[in-house]
């Protein structure tokens, strides 16, 4: 299957979003070796610019993230968090029947950040820890002030 991506100028860095078939299957900071537009990955760019434009607070897009069965019960559940809202990997566990430890590796393997909204997940009392994405915690804050959250 051929993937396509395209890179979109953003507040925390350019994003790099790529897609396989007919679905969104990568999102990751930095810029796309070869650009290759399509109707999806225009769609995409266009969501994603609402969002860091206050516009957009959910996305509708096909996603195809790849990943073990645990980790797609972990990126299911986040994408139920409402925008503006944390909850603690703890949390997740508990609803998914894991640990908080396993939740934190499955966010950190997330491979369509921000649209599958793994920097609403914050530590237990609601600590910022680790992110994978742009310049690590910095970037996890950045996109809870955009949403409005509050943060400790």
């Amino acid at each position: 299957m051929t993937r396509r991506s395209i890179t979109v100028e953003t507040p925390t860095g350019p994003l790099c979003i790529s897609e396989e078939g007919d679905a969104i299957v990568r999102v990751t900071w930095g810029r796309a070796e070869s650009e290759a537009e399509s109707p999806l990955l225009t769609e995409a760019a266009r969501q994603i610019e609402e969002y860091f434009k206050g516009g957009r607070t959910d996305f509708d897009l096909p996603l195809r993230p790849q990943g073990s069965s645990f980790q797609q019960a972990v990126w299911d559940r986040m994408r139920a968090i409402p925008h503006g809202d944390v909850i603690t990997y703890g949390d997740i566990a508990k609803a998914i029947d894991g640990t908080a430890r396993a939740v934190g590796s499955a966010c950190g393997a997330n491979p369509i950040p921000v649209i599958i909204p793994c920097h609403r997940v914050v530590g237990a009392d609601g600590k910022m820890t680790g992110f994978s994405g742009g310049e690590g915690v910095e970037t996890k804050q950045a996109l809870l002030r955009l949403e409005g959250a509050l943060l400790l």
